[in-house]
């Protein structure tokens, strides 16, 4: 079986994406340095914003956007499959760090943290999906 991504046929502006996860790493450097919980919220419910409402209401994505014409970057379109599941994966790593924090563990959730921004660092330096990788794995173990 080749490595393989969920395909959607429908194409979305990678750079943008790219531009989300440095976003995401920043406000995740922003949590690690300050240990206020309330940068983690604002990711996860700007996940839940591009998820379940319109990605178009979302403040990083729309940070993002004005960020791509003010330094005049070039679209790379890519299949939007993919990286929706890697949003699923980033709304869960979101709030499994708001639960561990909430319940005082705040060495684990930083652990989870610093393996977050491993992960968005991989998409946003490298072009590097990790969840296509968790995704190709997860079919593997179910055929």
């Amino acid at each position: 079986m080749a490595p393989t991504c969920p395909i959607a046929f429908r194409q979305i502006d990678g750079t943008i994406v790219r531009i989300n996860a440095l976003s995401l790493s920043l406000i995740l450097i922003a949590y690690l340095l300050s240990n206020q919980i309330i940068f983690i919220y604002v990711l996860g419910f700007d996940l839940m914003i591009r998820l379940f409402l319109n990605k178009g209401l979302s403040p990083i994505n729309q940070i993002s956007r004005l960020i791509k014409v003010i330094i005049s970057a070039k679209t790379h379109n890519t299949d939007a499959g993919a990286k929706r599941l890697a949003a699923y994966f980033a709304l869960g790593f979101a709030w499994s760090i708001i639960g561990l924090h909430s319940f005082g563990l705040f060495n684990e959730a930083k652990v989870l943290s610093s393996v977050f921004i491993l992960f968005a660092s991989l998409e946003w330096i490298f072009n590097f999906c990790v969840g296509c990788k968790i995704y190709f794995i997860y079919k593997k173990m179910i055929a």
